[in-house]
């Protein structure tokens, strides 16, 4: 019972802590009263509770702000380099690896190609990474947090099927956190963008949905101020939803997938076929001849951008959420593959669903480096997600 009693106890302060960090993460410069009230804590726990923030180094006192007749409060804030996270991008030709802090600023980079690796090759890249960049950290790290394509148990840190690393059942976080004694935290690169978006965007809503078209097509999804990832952990995976039975066959073996007709590399490669060329150009050469209005570059493009927009008045349907944005490289394209997407998911949903919702495209920098980041924020931090709307404090998210 005693034992019992103490769990209880200890959870208790966890919980209260986390309320206290996400207030003055939000919230701040912010007094101690003012926390109590947006928490609904006694004073005397927001008390308790900032003594020790202020112990850790995670929350300081910056002065004294307006008197309301009384003493003028003490005000409180959460410093952008309290602590660093090492964030983790293992994209399809390079893997990407970043110092971040605490408002998504990127404070340095580390690039290293792929060239072909996989299984055991590329997890020994992966650890070289996070050991150069743990090397290069000033200050107190947080943890690692890591995008990568696949179907991943976040909860686990278990990436349980990635095709183009050929990792089946992987324990990346495992690995990671035994190597450095730190936590790690893993998601699926699409909920990475969903996370970035949400956590450093200029307006955060109770619902998002972020789909990131690149080599692969995924979505990431915020419901109700939580990261949404299905009971078996692939919520979003529609880049494997079939848009054409008889269609091209897609690396996961099945036909017609919406990656062989939206994604980057079949936009590439249709080009190719289609101008009967020996080898596919470069995404820069497909940008500069669909801006020019070239053929085949112009058809193929917007047929890509309208069937992904079939895939998304599906999510229109099922979700009803009112704010999606898209992201990857396929979003170079711009403003006339975007429109074609609006068409096609305005043909394919509810016409009074369509009317409210926007689809717009991202305009986060490092979009997968800073959702990894937010995942700390979020588990290890406990920033609450709940709604605000306030103007984007960190360069380069504007």
């Amino acid at each position: 019972m005693e034992h019992a009693e103490k769990a209880t106890h200890r959870a208790t302060r966890e919980h209260n802590e986390r309320l206290v960090v996400g207030t003055i993460y939000d919230g701040g410069p912010i007094s101690r009263a003012d926390v109590a009230r947006v928490t609904g804590l006694t004073r005397t726990t927001v008390s308790e509770v900032v003594v020790g923030l202020l112990d850790t180094g995670l929350v300081r006192e910056i002065g004294r702000g307006p008197s309301t007749g009384g003493k003028a409060p003490i005000l409180l804030e959460l410093p952008d380099r309290a602590r660093i996270i090492v964030s983790l991008d293992l994209g399809e030709s390079e893997f990407r690896g970043a110092l971040v802090d605490l408002r998504g600023e990127v404070l340095r980079t580390v690039e290293m190609p792929v060239g072909g690796r996989d299984g055991e090759r590329a997890l020994a890249l992966v650890l070289e990474l996070a050991d150069q960049l743990l090397a290069g950290a000033e200050g107190p790290v947080l943890g690692i947090g890591i995008g990568t394509p696949g179907l991943i148990d976040s909860a686990e840190g278990t990436v349980l099927r990635a095709v183009n690393l050929d990792w089946r059942d992987l324990p990346l976080g495992r690995l990671l956190r035994e190597r450095h004694g730190l936590p790690v935290h893993v998601a699926n690169d699409s909920q990475a963008c969903a996370l970035a978006e949400h956590v450093f965007g200029e307006i955060r809503g109770r619902n998002l949905v972020a789909i990131k078209v690149g080599q692969g097509i995924g979505a990431g999804l915020v419901l109700n101020g939580e990261l949404y990832q299905g009971d078996g952990h692939g919520a979003g995976e529609i880049g494997h939803t079939t848009v054409d039975r008889d269609g091209e066959r897609c690396r996961c073996g099945s036909r017609g997938c919406l990656e062989t007709v939206a994604s980057t590399r079949a936009v590439l490669w249709r080009i190719a076929a289609a101008s009967r060329a020996s080898a596919t150009g470069t995404l820069d050469e497909a940008v500069a001849a669909f801006r020019a209005g070239e053929e085949p570059a112009r058809s193929v493009v917007l047929e890509a951008g309208e069937r992904l927009g079939w895939a998304i008045a599906a999510l229109v349907g099922a979700l009803n959420v009112h704010r999606i944005v898209v992201t990857g490289t396929m979003a170079t394209f711009g403003d006339d593959w975007l429109a074609a997407a609006r068409d096609g998911m305005a043909h394919g949903a509810f016409p009074a669903l369509v009317r409210d919702t926007t689809l717009e495209i991202g305009r986060i920098d490092d979009i997968v480096l800073r959702g990894a980041s937010a995942l700390l924020l979020t588990r290890e931090l406990g920033l609450s997600l709940r709604p605000i709307v306030r103007a984007a404090r960190t360069r380069g998210l504007a």
